[in-house]
């Protein structure tokens, strides 16, 4: 199926999409902070600046969109049919950056959680996530 938008008009939504404070961020944020958990935004001191830095427990959160960093197997991470070569070299590249964040997080002797978009659909699931993060870490909010 052809794009029904002009190259233009698919600049422009494009340009819309946020790398920051993302609605399932901003659910998960929410959730974590009700359980108690404080934590940092964004740190610049950490490699890729972690969406999620919970300091106190030396662990980072990384809140990835299942269509952009690839969810093996959700039914977001869809490949465009059209410019396919251009989206699966952007794919590969975002794949392999995080990879290098996570390892070099890691290296620091930080503790990794990946949450999935998918994951975070409703509050009802930013709240199980935060939960199960709260778990992962040993804290009883």
């Amino acid at each position: 199926m052809a794009d029904s938008l002009s190259a233009e008009q698919r600049s422009e939504r494009m340009s819309r999409i946020r790398s920051k404070d993302t609605s399932p961020e901003l659910s998960l944020r929410k959730a974590l902070h009700a359980l108690g958990l404080r934590f940092l935004v964004h740190d610049k001191r950490l490699p890729g600046k972690p969406d999620i830095v919970l300091p106190r427990f030396k662990t980072v959160v990384l809140v990835h969109g299942c269509f952009w960093h690839r969810h093996s197997g959700c039914k977001v991470a869809t490949t465009p049919k059209s410019n396919t070569g251009f989206w699966q070299e952007k794919f590969d590249r975002n794949v392999q950056r995080d990879a290098r964040n996570v390892a070099a997080i890691e290296a620091e002797g930080w503790r990794v959680i990946v949450v999935w978009e998918c994951e975070l659909g409703s509050p009802y699931k930013a709240d199980a996530a935060a939960r199960r993060i709260a778990g992962e870490i040993g804290h009883l909010g």
